[in-house]
């Protein structure tokens, strides 16, 4: 036998000896290394790597199981005679849907059904967020007001409304408070032109005819002179100290345009004012009752929290900054404006964004006064009629995490442009 056998005869065997010993740890570290091949030692040691070999091990049982349970109930349907797949979104409905954002009836398809309850999911998001932010913003500004009386109602209206559960705010704003406003004979009025009854909010509604798209298009590019204006007042200011009246010029611009191209065109849009007829308001906006107390039940629940974020935001800023900026001379309201809420808006946000998901999910609640929403119009009558659970409830969820993720994404765009860069 030679030296080296020899020696690697000794070295294994003091490998072998029981553990604890930290010379035979080495030792058995020692020869693994020596004899691993030089590919497999480098993917071993690399840290990388070892980090992408569990993650892909991941994925796999993570994949392995889904595709399991998928097999299983595919299986379990099977043998109770139960179809899967999405051909059912071809059939046609049979039901009607008391709200529509696109032209519907009975004789659409169950894909139509999906649409528009999708689409009233999204409007009810849409406007909530922002009657939510609007008013959560006020508030949580008054909150923090040196009014004695003007804080303390903030703080009532805070410590109220998000203590109590939206569900049963919803129930009372539809059931308590709009159930009991006149009929339609009887309807509050404002100017003759806003009508409020137990049937619903009646709005004008403007009337398009031919050339209503000249004012449209001098609309848009208003807004985007506008954008301009503040872009370029922004930049002004931080160059020489002084700002242009951007908000002045910027609704002179929105107003004139509009109305230069509104005579000019011959005036192609009119304006469609709800009228009594029978026994309900025609015509104009019909913003049905449900839509209007889950509106308000979303809007003040969600602006509690939202206020006390504010207040939170403008508490975490400096009191060294607004007393440079009272110093200066700056009225109250601009300091509030230009060097307040720009510096909470850091701390403000990221937590804006939970609400924002939160008052999207929260909008399912529809369902318990009747709003015909995603969950209500889809996973509600549809899935009744049609049976396909997993299908049904599948597409619903994927439309809340898109809302969600849609949310995140833009919500995390506007932090990032809002942080500040380090020099």
């Amino acid at each position: 036998m030679s030296t080296s056998n020899l020696e690697l005869d000794s070295r294994l065997d003091l490998a072998q000896k029981p553990a604890g010993s930290k010379v035979a740890a080495e030792l058995s570290t020692d020869i693994t290394h020596n004899f691993l091949p030089k590919t497999v030692k480098r993917v071993l040691y690399n840290p990388s790597a070892r980090a992408v070999f569990f993650q892909v091990l991941l994925l796999v049982s993570v994949g392995l199981l889904v595709y399991v349970a998928i097999n299983n109930a595919l299986a379990n349907l099977s043998q109770r005679g139960i179809s899967t797949g999405f051909d059912f979104l071809g059939q046609t409905a049979g039901f009607g849907i008391g709200m529509s954002l696109i032209p519907y009836d009975e004789t659409h398809t169950y894909g139509a059904t999906f649409v528009v309850g999708l689409l009233n999911t999204a409007l009810v998001a849409g406007l909530g967020i922002a009657l939510a932010t609007v008013l959560g913003f006020v508030i949580g500004v008054a909150r923090l007001s040196k009014n004695w009386l003007l804080s303390r109602i903030a703080a009532v209206y805070i410590e109220v409304f998000r203590n109590i559960p939206l569900l049963l705010q919803i129930l009372f704003w539809y059931t308590v408070v709009l159930q009991a406003l006149p009929s339609p004979r009887d309807s509050l009025s404002l100017a003759d032109a806003i009508f409020l009854n137990v049937r619903g909010l009646f709005l004008p509604a403007l009337e398009l005819y031919p050339g209503a798209s000249w004012v449209l298009g001098a609309g848009v590019l208003g807004l985007f002179i506008a954008v301009a204006i503040h872009r370029l007042s922004h930049r002004r200011q931080q160059q020489t100290g002084h700002c242009l009246p951007a908000w002045r010029l910027s609704a002179l611009v929105m107003v004139i345009l509009p109305a230069a191209a509104f005579y000019l065109a011959g005036q192609p849009v009119g304006v469609e004012y709800p009228a009594l007829k029978g026994f309900n308001f025609r015509g104009g906006i019909d913003v049905m009752p449900e839509l209007f107390a889950l509106l308000i039940a979303l809007a003040i629940y969600t602006a509690a929290f939202i206020a006390e974020i504010v207040r939170s935001g403008i508490a975490a800023v400096s009191k060294g900054q607004t007393e440079a900026a009272n110093a200066l001379g700056l009225p109250s309201g601009t300091v509030l404006k230009l060097v307040v809420i720009p510096q909470a808006m850091r701390v403000i946000i990221p937590p804006l964004t939970s609400q924002y998901l939160n008052l999207v999910k929260n909008s399912s609640l529809a369902m318990a006064i009747g709003y015909p929403d995603l969950v209500s119009v889809f996973a509600g009558t549809t899935l009744n009629q049609t049976g396909q659970a997993i299908e049904i409830i599948a597409m619903t969820m994927a439309v809340y995490l898109a809302f969600s993720l849609l949310t995140s994404l833009l919500m995390n765009i506007y932090n990032r442009k809002m942080a500040l860069v380090e020099r």
